[in-house]
């Protein structure tokens, strides 16, 4: 039992790793112009994660994976916790700041479990409502963004489910 939780951890902390590559990555802060802050470098894991969530939701799978989405979950809040606590957060801010961002994850993952229906429209109000730009620049091309995420959706979607547990995602954009 305690090998088995051993490398579910592993597989959690790989998933996560992998997911905050993929958020950290230059395309958004320089060539997308996002701001480079807490809150957006939080919001792009939670877009990121809540794409492999949806994918997880839509099978038809076992406790395993149902298990693994809520370690997996618990891990990332946990993570977050752990961040704010290092910048020096008092425990009654990140008590309140912790139930604002999982209030945001949740709605996130809403609106990700019905983003391959929206109209390209949406999906730029649905990412432009959460991410914010930088302000010296003031202009992000929501194309390039919403195409990033079309393609990201559809490659979680492709996954199997031994790729999202074992943290195998090895996503690309070429715009």
């Amino acid at each position: 039992m305690s090998k088995h939780l051993k490398h579910t951890q592993y597989n959690e902390v790989n998933l996560y790793n992998k997911i905050l590559f993929l958020s950290r990555n230059k395309f958004f802060y320089i060539d997308m112009k996002i701001h480079d802050t807490f809150q957006n470098r939080i919001i792009l894991i939670f877009l990121h994660t809540s794409f492999l969530f949806v994918k997880i939701k839509q099978e038809n799978i076992s406790d395993l994976y149902k298990d693994f989405s809520q370690k997996f979950f618990d891990y990332v809040f946990k993570i977050i916790e752990v961040n704010l606590r290092e910048i020096g957060w008092s425990d009654t801010r990140i008590n309140k700041d912790m139930k604002l961002l999982v209030k945001e994850f949740y709605n996130i993952l809403l609106e990700c479990e019905k983003y391959r229906s929206k109209n390209n429209k949406s999906k730029i109000e649905f990412l432009m409502k959460h991410i914010t730009i930088d302000d010296k620049k003031k202009t992000i091309n929501t194309d390039i963004l919403t195409n990033y995420f079309d393609k990201y959706q559809s490659f979680c979607l492709d996954l199997s489910e031994y790729s999202v547990l074992k943290g195998d995602i090895n996503f690309s954009f070429n715009n």
